[in-house]
Formats: structure tokens, sequence, C-alpha cells
């Protein structure tokens, strides 16, 4: 049996729908750069995994380029210089991806500015023009 990711109280995520694959990390390394294949990638099917119907619209609504058109989502990690801490990267930030795009924001309640504060910003910008108006060439 495969272990479960605990996402929410009422959500576990199977780690039977994430596929890892190994691949060769970027950037400068040194000797064993090209031998070893450190980094994670990698893939989460949304449409096709157990997570509840909210969670995938949620997912699939978000504007992010590591959602491909097919609704996989890819996540490289090379971070680390061990394949098994980038995995573990890699399912943390799924994680939080997941927990991310499900938070449900508060919606901003319009405010009016006050009368105060009305006349303080149109007294500033008298104060302003009048500071400029005196910079200018003075007729003898």
């Amino acid at each position: 049996m495969e272990p479960n990711l605990k996402i929410s109280n009422a959500v576990e995520l199977n780690l039977a729908e994430v596929t890892f694959e190994a691949i060769r990390a970027q950037g400068a390394g040194g000797q064993s750069v090209n031998k070893v294949s450190s980094a994670i990638h990698l893939r989460f099917d949304i449409a096709t995994s157990s997570l509840p119907d909210f969670y995938k619209e949620r997912l699939l609504g978000l504007n992010d380029s590591r959602i491909n058109n097919q609704g996989v989502l890819v996540i490289k990690a090379q971070q680390f210089r061990t394949q098994e801490k980038n995995k573990h990267d890699a399912i943390e930030r799924l994680v939080a991806l997941i927990k991310e795009a499900t938070k449900i924001s508060k919606t901003r309640k319009e405010t009016k500015p006050t009368k105060s504060s009305q006349r303080k910003r149109v007294d500033n910008k008298t104060k302003h023009g009048q500071k400029k108006a005196m910079r200018k060439n003075v007729d003898f």
C-alpha cells in the first residue's frame, strides 16, 4: 500500500498518482554533474487524480506555467544534491501548491476615504504646488 499525503483534515492524496523521473540537474556542479541524475521531475495528472472536484477545478484554473495543456502539473526539483531530498522537496511543493490553490481569499470591501483624509490630500497638493510656484523665475 502506498503512503498518502495529507492535504487537509478530510483530503488525502495517494502517492501512487504521482510519478517521479530522475533527470540531470542544470548549472555548475563539478566532475559528477554529467554522470548523476539528482534532479527530480514530479508529474501529477490533476484530471485523473482522486482529489475532490473543487480541488481539481481550482488547480486547473490556476495561471501557472507548471500546468500544461493536458492538465498535468510538472514540478522540477533540483535544489539539493541527492535524489531523495529533491523528491521530498518536490512533494512538499506539490502539497503547498494544492493548499494555496484551495484557499479562498476574502473579498475586499470598498471603503470611502474620510473627509479629513480628503482634505489633507488636497492641502498637501496645494502646498506642493505653491512650493513649485516659488521656484519660478522672479520678475523685477
